[in-house]
Formats: structure tokens, C-alpha cells, sequence
């Protein structure tokens, strides 16, 4: 099963797609992750990025193309799920590319959407334990007791005006991929508003329709 997941910054992927790779026994492809964790290696890669990422601009394609082909790869070219890419309509045609040349074509597209001023809502109050990366919300998740709150902070990015430009440049870079999608049969957008359980029945509806064969097989595992 090849899944892309992409929606604005802030729409639950990461949250659903780990919720996908335990149920399905896929690969959790993130670039985010990816750059982040170059970044915090302080790879070339990870300098480059850096820049871009402090800015609230979005990493150049080379960058990104270049984490997310050797992820693929290192992972047979299948059971994964894409969290967050492909983001720009070049990235898009890239990865169909890519992909055809392996004979392993996405099973599912799935755009999350939910509006802007709801997710400026969701990210702002979002915190990260800054030694382990885990997400919390001040909300409907926030950290346990027993974590001391000077490990608790808040992300640059996360920052309400932070926000509003990376949602600035999804409108402007990454949403022309919905047309570079829409109309192909492994497209699928979902409301990306609701509980966590009730948007993963949504993912996993569009999933029984994209691959049948594959989510059966793998709910009766359960």
C-alpha cells in the first residue's frame, strides 16, 4: 500500500499517518522529520534547510526530492505512507515519475482540509518536548506531569504570525497540487475536522475504496 497524505501545516498528517503505519504495518515517510533531523545533525543538507525553515519559507524541491527519493528507496518502493509531500505541483511530478519508473504508482492521495483560522488555532497552542521531538497540545494533549516545563516549548514556526505565512505559502505553492491530483481516481479529500478517530474512519473509508483488497486483508489481521 502507497499512501500520500497533504493537506495545510497543521492538519493532523503526522498524527494520522502514525495511526495508518501501525494499523497497516507501513513506513512513516516524513520529510519533515527527514529535514528536521538533518538540521539537528547539522548536515549540509540540514544547514541549507535551516535557512529556509527560520524564515517560515518553504525548503527548495532539490532539498526535499533528495530525503524523500532515498526513503523511498531504502523502503522497497512500497507499504509506506507520505506525510506532508509531495507540496509543490514540481515535487508532484517528480514523485509520479519516480514512482512509474518502479512500476509503484500511489494507491491514495488523501488531502485534509481544514481552514485557516483553525489551524492557526491548533499550531499556536501546540508545544514540543525539545529533547525527544514528541508533540503536545496545551489543549487535548498536554504534556504528562512527571515532563519539567523547561522542556516544554514552543516551536518558531508555531508562533500565530509564523503560522499565517506558512499558510500563506501553502495557498501559493502547495494547493495547485489538489489540481494536479483532482480527477485522478487515487485522489481523495477528506474533512480534516472532528475528533482523532473520527477523521481516521474517514482515511480509512477512502482506503477501502482506493485498495480494497489490501485494508481487508490487513483489518483482519486485527
Amino acid at each position: 500500500m502507497r499512501i500520500a497524505l497533504f493537506g495545510p501545516p497543521g492538519a493532523g498528517k503526522g498524527t494520522q499517518a502514525e495511526r495508518l503505519v501501525k494499523e497497516h504495518d507501513l513506513t512513516h515517510i516524513s520529510t519533515g522529520d527527514l529535514l528536521r533531523a538533518a538540521m539537528k545533525n547539522e548536515t549540509e543538507v540540514g544547514k541549507k534547510a535551516k535557512e529556509y525553515v527560520t524564515a517560515g519559507d518553504l525548503v527548495p524541491d532539490e532539498i526535499v526530492r533528495e530525503l524523500a527519493e532515498d526513503a523511498i528507496a531504502e523502503h522497497g518502493y512500497d507499504d509506506y505512507v507520505l506525510d506532508g509531500y509531495p507540496r509543490t505541483v514540481r515535487q508532484a511530478e517528480w514523485l509520479t515519475s519516480f514512482l512509474d519508473e518502479h512500476d509503484a504508482p500511489l494507491d491514495a492521495v488523501i488531502l485534509i482540509e481544514v481552514a485557516d483560522e483553525q489551524i492557526v488555532e491548533r499550531l499556536s497552542r501546540r508545544r514540543v518536548h525539545k529533547e525527544t521531538g514528541e508533540n503536545y497540545h496545551l489543549d487535548h494533549r498536554p504534556p504528562p506531569p512527571d515532563v519539567h516545563e523547561s522542556l516544554v516549548i514552543q516551536r518558531e514556526d508555531d508562533r500565530p504570525e509564523a503560522v499565517r505565512k506558512r499558510l500563506e505559502v501553502y495557498h501559493d505553492e502547495t494547493s495547485p497540487v489538489i489540481d494536479y491530483y483532482r480527477g485522478n481516481d487515487a485522489f481523495f479529500e477528506i474533512d480534516g475536522v472532528g475528533n482523532f478517530e473520527t477523521v481516521f474512519g474517514r482515511i480509512e473509508a477512502v482506503l477501502e475504496e482506493a485498495t480494497p483488497a489490501q485494508v481487508t486483508d490487513a483489518n483482519m489481521a486485527y
